[in-house]
């Protein structure tokens, strides 16, 4: 039996078919859960991708939402930048090209993406290559060469018949089975595996160090409401945060919290602010779509009374 079919009636047994993004061929869906997906938890898309289309159901819908309201339904998941970078797409497109090319020209789509939406919508005989196929593919072929080798190699594996299976069952395979610590009895690629008996040697990647941050907040509460501020920086920009705080006197606490590539620590301090500021109800700041950073200092509200 051939390698691709094994990998196939392997995918067909065990692949996450209820994955919602799996079960449509529209383009833009589709390429909606390709940017979701970009470093953020298969659980954590789960939670937003639905909710998401129903806001915005086609890129028209996404083009006439302003950056508040785009914001707001992406919060959550982080890499705020790809969200803004979608709208930028639907401003310049009314449809998804089919061309791979094409599809690179537009912000935010690089070369994985457009080759995911060209194999996930439009079926075409192109390789894809995320962070768990090339773990595959490194210790399949015993590789350590470059990406473009990757590439090649994944290009030259492909089951053309069946595109857009093969690549979800090498990504499949690399989420479930061909993992850092992988699990081998349960791979249907074992017996031709050239990497088997040292899969470390052709992945072995390191747990990230986030760089450390620390981020000093004015949290100042008048008449039940809180004060908030739109980011202007690269981070959490266009979405509302607290004013940074000038004199940093009256501490209320810290706390961790970790984003994108940070390991923030948060000072908050009861500190009186003035200028234009967005006055947000309490209680409706507790429920509203505001950074979790946001969230986790308003449990400082109860000690804020002592310095005011």
């Amino acid at each position: 039996m051939g390698k691709t079919l094994m990998l196939l009636r392997w995918f067909k047994q065990h692949g996450r078919h209820d994955l919602p993004w799996r079960q449509t061929d529209n383009p833009y869906h589709i390429y909606v859960s390709e940017i979701m997906l970009q470093q953020t938890q298969v659980e954590r898309v789960l939670q937003k991708y639905e909710p998401f289309l129903q806001k915005f159901p086609t890129l028209q819908s996404l083009r006439m939402a302003s950056d508040e309201e785009l914001l707001a339904q992406w919060s959550g998941l982080g890499y705020y930048r790809r969200a803004l970078a979608m709208k930028k797409v639907a401003e310049l497109v009314d449809t998804l090209p089919k061309n791979i090319q094409e599809l690179q020209k537009l912000p935010g789509i690089g070369k994985y993406t457009a080759h995911a939406i060209a194999s996930f919508a439009f079926n075409q005989s192109v390789p894809v290559v995320d962070v768990n196929i090339e773990r595959v593919l490194r210790r399949f072929f015993a590789l350590t060469g470059s990406q473009k080798e990757i590439w090649q190699k994944a290009s030259e594996f492909l089951d053309k018949t069946s595109p857009k299976e093969h690549n979800l069952a090498l990504m499949d395979l690399g989420s479930l089975v061909c993992v850092q610590n992988p699990k081998c009895e349960n791979c249907p690629l074992q017996k031709s595996c050239k990497g088997q008996n040292e899969p470390q040697t052709y992945w072995s990647k390191g747990k990230r160090e986030h760089e450390r941050l620390d981020l000093h907040y004015a949290l100042f509460i008048k008449d039940k409401k809180i004060a908030l501020t739109y980011s202007k920086g690269s981070m959490y920009k266009g979405m509302l945060l607290l004013p940074e705080a000038k004199k940093k006197e009256k501490l209320l606490g810290t706390f961790k919290h970790n984003y994108t590539k940070y390991a923030i620590t948060v000072y908050c301090y009861a500190e009186e602010v003035e200028g234009d500021f967005i006055w947000m109800d309490l209680a409706k700041a507790r429920n509203a779509h505001l950074p979790t950073l946001v969230k986790k200092a308003l449990k400082f509200y109860d000690d804020f009374s002592k310095f005011f």
